[in-house]
């Protein structure tokens, strides 16, 4: 059965970020996700999954300055200090969050830089991130990007970062395929995540265009949950969705799509 997550980034943010847990307990989620948490102290986000009955199922590692426009610095070659001390930061975050895996965005690819040493870069830092987590008892996702809307990303298709995983030579390095994203890059999405199902530990949606809930856009999202279900896939679906019109009044499309 289909364990839907809120992503806390993108919805209930009428509230604020640490009352945003309890919206989502009361609007029937039992698990949440957010983008990064390195602005709140720990114990609070801590104290309010617990008191909430939530379980925590994702965030990023750190990605450099997302307010200016940064969308990660793991393939940036004068940031891998930086980056090594996000993965420190967020191993913290995650033994006290009770989180099992943490998604690394690979970043836009900084200009002057070759596709050839931007790989490069990301496998190293890939290779030493996945060693630091599998060390803690954590997975590491990668997360292919849609460049549409962020123009420049490195990683941008579901093959992509298959081969980059293959070319680290980890065995704690997997995917977190994004519907919304691989819709505008790829299309083909049952078939290609049927192919990379052991890799896909962790799955997020939102509609096409617009990036808005389930049932406003081109997605068949009632048969792809079915597919789902029938492949037995056993991760959480985070809802990483920009709601139309407020986030309460856009939830009955999981009734209306059968979760």
């Amino acid at each position: 059965m289909t364990k839907l997550a809120a992503n806390l980034s993108m919805l209930f943010t009428e509230f604020e970020f640490l009352d945003r847990f309890e919206a989502a307990a009361q609007a029937g989620f039992q698990a949440v996700e957010f983008q990064f948490p390195y602005a709140y102290d720990v114990d609070d986000i801590a104290s309010k999954l617990a008191s909430s009955k939530l379980e925590l199922v994702l965030h990023n590692l750190p990605a450099g300055n997302w307010d200016a426009g940064e969308r990660g610095i793991a393939c940036h070659p004068d940031r891998v200090a930086e980056f090594k001390q996000g993965v420190d930061l967020a191993i913290h975050y995650a033994r006290k969050l009770g989180i099992q895996q943490l998604n690394c965005l690979a970043g836009i690819a900084p200009p002057g830089i070759s596709q050839e040493t931007a790989r490069q870069v990301f496998v190293q830092n890939l290779q030493f991130a996945a060693d630091q987590l599998k060390a803690a008892g954590l997975r590491l996702l990668i997360e292919p990007v849609n460049t549409f809307d962020v123009p420049g990303f490195f990683l941008s298709h579901t093959g992509q970062a298959v081969d980059i995983i293959k070319e680290t030579g980890s065995d704690n390095i997997f995917l977190q395929y994004d519907i919304y994203h691989m819709q505008r890059m790829e299309g083909e999405l049952i078939h290609t995540i049927k192919a990379n199902l052991p890799m896909i530990k962790h799955i997020q949606l939102a509609d096409n265009p617009g990036r808005f809930e389930p049932g406003t856009g081109e997605i068949n999202f009632r048969n792809l949950f079915l597919q789902l279900d029938a492949m037995s896939y056993e991760g959480s679906i985070g809802c990483e969705y920009k709601p139309q019109a407020g986030t309460i009044e856009g939830l009955g499309w999981r009734a209306a799509h059968g979760v």
